[in-house]
């Protein structure tokens, strides 16, 4: 019998008797709809589920933190409506028949926008762990677990360091650099030794990156002339860049790259609400006549080194080096406010929801 028994969880959400469970009630988005360009509200239905009772080899996990990405915009079309939508979350054990995830432990869990779930561990059908338990974080926040010490703090330290390789003393520009990934991506430039310059929509996220994370410049896409910043930020030209935005921009960067820069494709947050394909200015040209290096990738290639990166951006941050900003949104029932804000730029950081 679980220890928890006896007790009233969640107000109600779970509820345990003397002798045995009554029922778990989970409240979750269902994907109702197929977003045609920005992503509506209607588009979402928040329902209350009762789940079964646990099976051998099964657990109860609780969310108590949900993370919003631009990602679940762009892989929104793979997600079937009438399920749960994507995202992964922080949640606790509550209650176990699964030795591998023991009752109080916390994971990361691929459960989607859902506060209760029934899970066995297994990995997903495309090999991605469906849950993992989160290392000792020491005293850092655990939140932390999806942001800096989580999948965008490894998408940060394996997309620069194993695709762009950045040496001591090169220029390394990063677009949506005050988001998650960007930021990080910035601090660990700066922590190799090279010049940094930051791309985002506003010269609050500018003053930001310059005066607390160490960025040494900032271009704002929306006020400033972009061609005219380069070259007075970049004399030598780019050796590096992070890309996650795409579109028009990435074109202007690239035109004004070194010879044998490294482009490290992330994202392309640019044309995730368009309703057809966007278009964008020719690439084969600087590609070909700079000798350009240009890679995507998913961060999940590196899974057999997950703890790695894990565990040198908490040396990092320890030492001083890597500031961990984040946008908490409270409440669970506020997913789609949070998840639209972060799309519209409104964060500065991580955004997260605190169930």
């Amino acid at each position: 019998m679980s220890v928890l028994s006896g007790f009233l969880l969640k107000s109600g959400s779970i509820q345990f008797n003397s002798i045995c469970r009554r029922y778990i009630s989970a409240k979750a988005f269902i994907f109702q709809k197929q977003f045609q360009g920005f992503p509506k509200e209607s588009d979402f239905k928040l329902v209350n589920e009762e789940l079964p009772a646990l099976k051998d080899g099964e657990f109860l996990a609780a969310a108590e933190y949900l993370s919003v990405d631009p990602y679940m915009r762009a892989y929104a079309p793979r997600v079937k409506t009438g399920k749960t939508f994507m995202g992964s979350q922080i949640a606790k054990i509550l209650e176990s028949k699964n030795p591998d995830f023991p009752e109080g432990k916390y994971i990361v869990g691929e459960y989607g926008w859902r506060t209760h779930t029934v899970s066995n561990g297994k990995p997903l059908a495309n090999g991605v762990p469906s849950a993992w338990l989160i290392p000792d974080l020491g005293n850092l926040p655990i939140s932390l677990a999806l942001g800096v010490l989580g999948m965008p703090g490894n998408t940060a330290y394996f997309g620069l360091l194993e695709i762009c390789k950045p040496k001591a003393g090169e220029t390394v520009i990063i677009t949506g650099a005050a988001g998650a990934v960007g930021s990080h991506v910035g601090q660990i430039a700066k922590i190799k030794g090279c010049k940094t310059i930051g791309v985002a929509g506003s010269d609050e996220k500018g003053k930001w990156l310059v005066q607390e994370l160490g960025f040494d410049h900032f271009i704002n896409y929306k006020t400033d002339n972009v061609k005219a910043k380069l070259k007075e930020y970049a004399p030598n030209k780019i050796d590096c860049y992070f890309d996650n935005v795409g579109g028009g921009i990435s074109s202007l960067i690239m035109m004004y790259m070194n010879l044998f820069g490294r482009i490290s494709v992330c994202g392309a947050i640019s044309g995730y609400n368009e309703t057809e394909l966007p278009k964008a200015p020719i690439v084969q040209y600087p590609m070909t006549f700079n000798q350009l290096k240009m890679e995507g990738f998913i961060v999940h290639r590196w899974l057999d080194r997950w703890l790695e990166g894990i565990e040198q951006n908490k040396n990092w941050i320890q030492e001083g080096k890597l500031k961990y900003p984040e946008t908490v949104t409270n409440g669970f029932e506020n997913m789609y406010e949070a998840f639209t804000d972060m799309l519209r730029g409104g964060n500065i950081g991580k955004a997260i929801v605190k169930v």
